[in-house]
């Protein structure tokens, strides 16, 4: 998938002893998009501010995928000449058996006498990498930084390279002493490397002026040679991961709140050691009315939090839940010192978590799959677990408008200016953050209209990453599915039915939340067996729920009556 940016110029940093001036260029193909401000002088706005973006950088240029070497050419090579080798060693066997004897005793001698021998080479290699870091950064940043302008804040979004992490920052305007111009909307920034060097001369000593320029926008002609385009073409499984992100946002999670201390004793456990061997999870131990406790396997390091404490429901009875890819909460460290609040929301093992550090006016979340070599959009399906409510296009459009609005929203304030059931507003809502038009706002609980990209997405060839849709559609259509009963029991709703797929036979079972959104499942399937809902649910389960979804949209309405 191509994704066209055109921005006026480039964004530059003006630097003085007194002030610092970042101006961003933003994407000039979309909606015009500005905003001026300059940064408190009477607070720790700087250093909140700097901390902040410098964790969304650490955040766009990670990428822990795993790459081994290549023995392809070295077999190549070898095939090539391992009988000529073998012949001349055997040959001069003892000749170089005797020599090699006499240059190991020489070396021995050297480090000996001479430990500052190779000082120099390590010195100058530590300038070659750091030369290295410099000179091919900026090929590391796969797409610019999403930046969104709302009314009473700025959202910055960015996704790491190996598809793994995603990080959000939030900015209240109140960071801001003066504000001049502003327009509201969603653009790309042009992002460099050199502007996170940038980033960390912010000093609260100097008055530092972020204004996201609206020249660009006033320009009458793009022959203009200050307009710089480029062209990025993206997997579909990038633009299908930060979806799915925004999709799992809206699930169901025990959020445990922590103190941030409890978290620097955690990176400082990952600091000091190195696995050599598995498991490598983090494992929350949480039980009704104590401290949550975390423990770091293979070590079985335990780390009581004892000022945690569950946020919302209080739990009915003990619950593990363990998470993998951990040392990507390194990313966390710099805001440690500044964090008011830290909260985790957790959806189960192996599944996602969220990490929302909370900093005055500024905010970061970061989103971690459920382990690094699991994207978001391989983990992900997390759309499949939201309800299946169908829902008319012209309630989309009004839910849509009545959201561009205000820009931020909770689903009872949408059900509110719209005139429609609250299920209808969270089923179009799903919609629209499928299309990538919105935005679940962990922290506050609220949808945002935030535009992905300039164009619509081609939801037709996105949707269909999972195998498992589009094969329950065909069970639906074979006929090989029944549902058996629909109970409901306090705030659950159980769902069992059968499956036939060939010469096979299934009984598959769902729990839903009152909200319709699933919470477990069951089935006897391969698929199930080896995932559970880590990787969504299986084909089964889906085409139960939505063969089950009328008789649920009846059962809505009869209570609505």
């Amino acid at each position: 998938m191509q994704f066209r940016y055109k921005y006026y110029g480039a964004t530059t940093v003006d630097d003085s002893a007194t002030t610092q001036a970042f101006r961003f260029a933003p994407d000039t193909l979309r909606p015009p998009t500005h905003f001026q401000g300059e940064l408190r002088r009477d607070s720790h706005a700087h250093l909140v501010f700097r901390e902040a973006l410098s964790a969304l950088h650490a955040v766009v240029v990670s990428d822990l995928r795993f790459r081994g070497r290549d023995p392809g050419a070295y077999q190549t090579w070898l095939q090539a000449n391992e009988s000529q080798m073998l012949a001349t060693f055997m040959a001069q066997a003892q000749t170089l058996k005797a020599r090699a004897a006499e240059i190991t005793a020489e070396l021995a001698q050297l480090r000996e006498k001479k430990a500052s021998l190779l000082s120099p080479f390590y010195k100058a290699r530590a300038r070659y990498f750091d030369w290295l870091y410099q000179a091919n950064r900026d090929a590391w940043f796969v797409l610019d930084p999403v930046i969104t302008v709302h009314p009473e804040r700025l959202l910055f979004e960015a996704f790491s390279q190996d598809e793994s992490s995603y990080c959000a920052v939030s900015i209240r305007h109140d960071v801001f002493d003066r504000i001049g111009d502003m327009a509201c909307g969603t653009t790309n920034i042009d992002y460099s490397a050199g502007l996170f060097e940038e980033f960390q001369k912010i000093r609260d000593y100097k008055a530092t002026r972020f204004d996201v320029d609206p020249t660009g926008f006033t320009v009458a002609t793009g022959d203009d040679p200050a307009f710089v385009e480029e062209k990025i073409d993206l997997p579909d499984s990038w633009v299908r991961g930060f979806l799915q992100v925004s999709s799992a946002m809206t699930l169901p999670a025990t959020v445990l709140e922590l103190h941030p201390m409890d978290l620097h004793n955690l990176c400082s456990a990952l600091r000091e050691r190195k696995e050599r061997a598995g498991p490598r999870s983090l494992r929350f131990e949480l039980a009704p009315g104590k401290p949550a406790r975390m423990v770091l396997e293979p070590w079985n390091i335990e780390l009581t939090a004892r000022r945690s404490a569950v946020v919302g429901t209080p739990l009915a009875q003990p619950r593990t839940v363990r998470l993998w890819g951990r040392r990507r909460l390194l990313t966390l460290e710099r805001l440690i010192a500044l964090a008011t609040r830290v909260r985790v929301h957790l959806l189960g093992s192996g599944m996602p978590s969220f990490w929302v550090i909370e900093m005055g006016d500024v905010t970061v979340t970061l989103g971690l799959s459920g382990w690094t070599a699991n994207d978001w959009s391989a983990a992900g399906r997390f759309d499949l677990l939201q309800a299946r409510h169908d829902v008319s296009e012209a309630s989309q459009l009004a839910v849509a408008a009545a959201l561009q609005s205000t820009w931020l929203a909770t689903p009872a304030e949408l059900s509110a200016r719209t005139g429609l059931p609250q299920a209808d507003v969270d089923a179009a809502m799903t919609a629209w953050v499928q299309a990538g038009r919105a935005i679940f706002d962990l922290p506050t609980g609220r949808y945002a209209w935030r535009e992905l990209s300039r164009e619509p997405l081609p939801l037709e060839r996105l949707r269909f990453a999972s195998p498992e849709e589009a094969q329950a559609l065909a069970l639906i259509h074979a006929g090989g599915v029944r549902v058996g009963s629909i109970r409901q029991e306090a705030s659950r709703i159980l769902i069992d039915g059968s499956v036939k797929a060939g010469a096979h036979a299934f009984a598959p079972r769902l729990t839903l939340n009152a909200d319709q959104q699933l919470q477990d499942g069951h089935c006897g399937c391969n698929f199930y067996s080896q995932n559970k809902l880590r990787r969504g649910p299986c084909q089964h389960l889906l085409a139960l729920r939505q063969l089950a979804q009328p008789q649920l949209d009846d059962a809505t309405k009869a209570r609505g009556a």
